[in-house]
């Protein structure tokens, strides 16, 4: 038996690896350009977000085709090296039974450095996707992933050209092409049918521009007990500070654990104005997070999303991999100290939303899809 493929063993066939919700949103245009070119590919999906909100309601909201492969049993580990072990065994079956050309991870989850390890352990060419993000903090876990996965791949397809400098700068092996990022992608081609389809605002008793917008569910924040607190405290410093504006928590189920088993839910449920409510699908958070006034947020993607949307984020972090929407004024990075985080909201609401995008245009995932074909 073979534990390295030879190029005559595969196949023309482009493999997209996902498993977590922002994977599923930036992969959505790729996969329609895929379609469109009537090029053969096939989805594996790993399983790290399994549950109907975080996952499969996503598919069914951007009209993509089911995975033709899907890891079981990952939900049920806790651990880092338990959950990407079982990720890297499952896509290896995958790739051993289909022998894709090339396959293509996109982000910094455990996901695609599992992806990645199995395609590159199978002599398989890799593709990186949002490849020379850097938040430069060695301590969050997704920084390791990206470093890894850059180094490994093939092709490494970077969003902006301070990107493919932090490639150059770690003399990365495989090609560099900037596209910009595929995210941008799917908010244009997406708003529009969120603002046609979804009924959220008014299920919300919400009206456009008459409040903030809160998501947080990063591991460095939510597993160190003094953050968590210092974030609890910031958002009831904001609920003070701006009483007038109601705040909209969609909740991560990893997010609600934590509160919970850290006895902080039922502080954050009595913080006045802060509605908290279940996930939701990607077409009613666009349109949410689209008529927002402002959005405070741990996630990288809604960094990028709101930049394109226009809308004032601030970043309850300490640093952020997306340098660019701090540059053009759309994003301010507060940390997580209450004054911090209050002082950074009132700066944003006053700034005007005229910035241009600096992480796409677009076009990205063309871009994308002409390189992959063009190197299998």
């Amino acid at each position: 038996m073979k534990k390295i493929l030879s190029p005559s063993d595969l196949t023309d066939e482009i493999a997209v690896v996902v498993g977590t919700r922002p994977g599923i949103i930036k992969f959505s245009p790729v996969i329609q350009v895929l379609q469109k070119v009537g090029h053969r590919f096939f989805i594996i999906h790993t399983g790290q977000h399994y549950s109907y909100n975080m996952d499969r309601t996503f598919f069914e909201d951007l009209d993509l085709p089911a995975p033709r492969f899907y890891n079981e049993g990952v939900s049920k580990e806790t651990y880092h090296g338990a959950q990407t072990a079982l990720m890297i065994t499952g896509v290896e079956e995958a790739l051993l039974e289909a022998k894709p050309g090339i396959v293509i991870v996109g982000g910094d989850a455990n996901t695609n450095l599992a992806a990645a390890i199995a395609t590159r352990k199978l002599g398989i060419k890799l593709a990186h996707m949002e490849a020379g993000l850097r938040s430069h903090d060695w301590s969050m876990p997704e920084e390791h992933n990206r470093v890894m996965i850059d180094h490994i791949s093939e092709l490494l397809f970077t969003p902006t050209a301070e990107t493919r400098k932090n490639l150059e700068e770690e003399h990365v092996k495989g090609e560099i092409y900037v596209v910009g990022n595929s995210i941008v992608d799917a908010v244009i081609r997406n708003k529009e049918i969120a603002e046609a389809k979804s009924t959220i605002l008014s299920q919300l008793f919400l009206k456009s521009r008459g409040y903030a917008l809160l998501t947080v569910h990063r591991e460095e924040n939510l597993d160190n007990d003094e953050t968590l607190e210092k974030i609890v405290g910031s958002i009831e410093a904001v609920s003070r500070h701006f009483g007038d504006l109601p705040l909209i928590f969609p909740i991560h189920p990893r997010t609600e654990k934590h509160l919970r088993h850290k006895r902080y839910y039922e502080k954050m449920a009595s913080i006045p104005n802060l509605q908290i409510i279940p996930p939701m699908g990607y077409i009613d958070f666009l349109k949410l997070l689209r008529h927002c006034e402002i959005v405070l947020t741990d996630s990288g993607g809604i960094q990028e999303e709101a930049c394109e949307l226009r809308v004032p984020c601030v970043t309850l972090r300490e640093n952020t991999e997306r340098p660019e929407t701090t540059a053009v004024g759309a994003n301010m990075v507060a940390g997580t100290t209450p004054e911090h985080v209050v002082r950074a909201v009132k700066e944003m609401l006053q700034r005007p939303t005229t910035w241009e995008n600096p992480i796409g245009d677009g076009k990205t995932s063309q871009r994308i899809v002409e390189k992959l074909i063009e190197n299998l």
